[in-house]
Parts: C-alpha cells; sequence; structure tokens
C-alpha cells in the first residue's frame, strides 16, 4: 500500500501557535490556497481511496483535492485522524499554558506517552487510534494509493508505527502544512520515499 499524508492548510491558530487539537478551526484565506495548490499537485496522481479527519480544516482541504484535482475517489471521514486532544489547552499558545497550567505542563512533559493535558488524551491514546486505522487500511486497500489528510501530530504517528519507532519520537518529524509526504508499506516493514515536500507551494508563497 502506497500512503500520501497530506497535512491539512493553515489556520489562524496555526499562525498564533495556538493549541488546535478538537477544536474546529476553519482554513485561512492563505490555507485555502494551500489546499487548491495540493489539488493542482495532486491532479494527475492516481488515487483508490481518500481519508480524512472529520475536523473543518482537514476536510475542507481534502475536499478541494477532490473538486479541484484529476482524482475522484470517495471520501471518508474518520474520527481516528483527529488530532490530539489537548483538552483545557485547547486554543491556548504554548506560553499561555505555562503561566496557567504549570504543574499540568511539567507532569505531561516528564512523561508525554503516558501523561494527558487536563481532559485532555494522551500520546498512547493516541498511538492505539492511529495504529487501527492504519491496519484497517492495510487490510482494505493492498497494493492501492491512500491519500490520507490530518494533522501533524496525527501523521508523525503515523509515521512512527509504519517505520515501527517508538511514538514518543514523534517529533523528530516535521511537517508543515500542506506538505505531502510519501510512505510505502510492505509485509515486511515501510520505507519513507518523500517527507515534508511543499514544493507545490512555491508559487503562493511568492504572490502571498
Amino acid at each position: 500500500m502506497n500512503l500520501l499524508l497530506i497535512r491539512h492548510g493553515q489556520t489562524d491558530w496555526n499562525i498564533a501557535r495556538r493549541f488546535q487539537g478538537h477544536s474546529n478551526v476553519p482554513l485561512n484565506e492563505f490555507g485555502r490556497k494551500q489546499a487548491a495548490a495540493l489539488a493542482d499537485r495532486l491532479s494527475a496522481q492516481q488515487v483508490d481511496a481518500l481519508y480524512s479527519s472529520d475536523l473543518e480544516r482537514a476536510i475542507e482541504t481534502a475536499k478541494m483535492i477532490v473538486h479541484l484535482s484529476g482524482c475522484k475517489p470517495d471520501l471518508h471521514s474518520d474520527l481516528r485522524l483527529r488530532e490530539i486532544n489537548f483538552g483545557d489547552w485547547e486554543g491556548l499558545s504554548y506560553n499561555e499554558i505555562k503561566e496557567k497550567y504549570p504543574e499540568a505542563l511539567l507532569v505531561r512533559e516528564n512523561d508525554v506517552y503516558k501523561n494527558a493535558p487536563p481532559n485532555g488524551e494522551t500520546l498512547e491514546q493516541l498511538t492505539m487510534r492511529v495504529q487501527s486505522m492504519l491496519d484497517e487500511l492495510y487490510l482494505k486497500h493492498k497494493d492501492q494509493t491512500v491519500i490520507i489528510v490530518a494533522h501533524g501530530g496525527v501523521l508523525q504517528i503515523l509515521l512512527c508505527c509504519a517505520l515501527k519507532l517508538n511514538p514518543t519520537m514523534y517529533w523528530q518529524f516535521h511537517l508543515s502544512t500542506a506538505s505531502i509526504s510519501e510512505i510505502a508499506l510492505y509485509p515486511d516493514g515501510a520505507i519513507l520515499n518523500m517527507m515534508n515536500d511543499t514544493s507545490h507551494l512555491e508559487k503562493i508563497i511568492w504572490d502571498k
């Protein structure tokens, strides 16, 4: 199975560096231009299936890929592709969290895999749902090409799962908004063919 991993386009909270999590933040104007550039990039790509997080910023990106590109697969939304739930920290910047929740932040940073933000989700819980999604896709789409439109944290964990890396190494992958990464899955393992490609965004960046 060949996976094309796409991070959603830019939102205003991305610019402000606010924790988005499960919050339903829409794309901003530049994010919609990014999504259109993604669609153009994928216009000649043969795609068998497209899956997206159900959150607005991902769905909007996925719909633009379907409607403006040459690939017309059915769009499937799945809760398992949501970003990690940051609970009470959503909408806040890191500095605001550090000021308002210093003890909870210290506890989480000491063991991010097992400890969640207040009313949020652990990295372990995120890993379990992403691995479940990956296993299901592999059974359904052997020898096919699948697009996944999701969030930075989800795709970082998906890469860890596919490459058999410890999920706590997720931070070593950087995925820009509207980037494309490509990973091929085989019975014996996976090969990362492309990482954080944003070449399709060059024109709109210069026009910004």
